[in-house]
Order: structure tokens, then sequence, then C-alpha cells
């Protein structure tokens, strides 16, 4: 059992996902810090406040905190947005390989030009 846990820890892809993980904790940092420092104070000029955290609704004694809300979902977009111009690039820089048909499929297509040629006579 040690053994095997060895070989799954020395595979690639466990070190990579961990690049992942604290690459995607510290992107997370910088886009929060990107809405409370520059994205919320330019909303403030539309909204009246400096902190959309502190946008909350009270009905009947419950306090619904909206602008915590607004805040993780500008945080949300921007990270969307930011993988989606990341996998773009990826794809420029090593675009996807084509699917090759598998002997199978080959078979196939050779099977069904064959009945298309018969069709035809």
């Amino acid at each position: 059992m040690l053994k095997e846990f060895k070989n799954f820890i020395a595979r690639g892809n466990i070190f990579d996902l961990a690049v992942g993980v604290i690459i995607g904790g510290a992107m997370t940092n910088l886009v929060s810090s990107l809405t409370k420092n520059l994205i919320n104070p330019l909303l403030s000029m539309f909204v009246g406040k400096t902190d959309l955290g502190r946008l909350q609704l009270t009905i009947f004694g419950a306090t619904y905190k909206y602008g915590d809300f607004l805040n993780d979902v500008i945080n949300f977009l921007i990270i969307a947005f930011v993988v989606f111009l990341l996998l773009k690039a990826m794809r420029k820089v090593f675009p996807p390989k084509p699917a090759t048909p598998s002997t199978e499929e080959e078979l196939l297509t050779e099977i069904r030009d064959l009945l298309a040629k018969d069709d035809a006579k």
C-alpha cells in the first residue's frame, strides 16, 4: 500500500494539481483585492457607498446582506473571465490535436462508402 501511495504521489498530475490550487488561491486574493480596492470605489459613484458589503436590507427582523453577494458575484465574474482568457491563450499556444478515428470507425466508414457505391449502381 505504501508503494502504491508513493507511485500516486510521484505522478505528475498531483504536482500540477498542487500548483493549480496554490495559484488559484493567490488569484482569488488578487481578485478580491481588485474588487474591494478598484471596482467597489467605481461602483460607489452610482450606489453611494464605497463598500458594497455594507449594502443590506432588513425585512421583519431578518437582515439580507446583498452587498456581500454582489461582491462575490463580481469576484466570480472576474475569475471566470480570467480563466476564459487563459484557456483561450493556451489553445493558441497548444492547439488541440484533431481526433484520429479508431479502427472501428474507419471500418464503418469503409462499409458505409461501399454500401453507398453499391446503391449508386
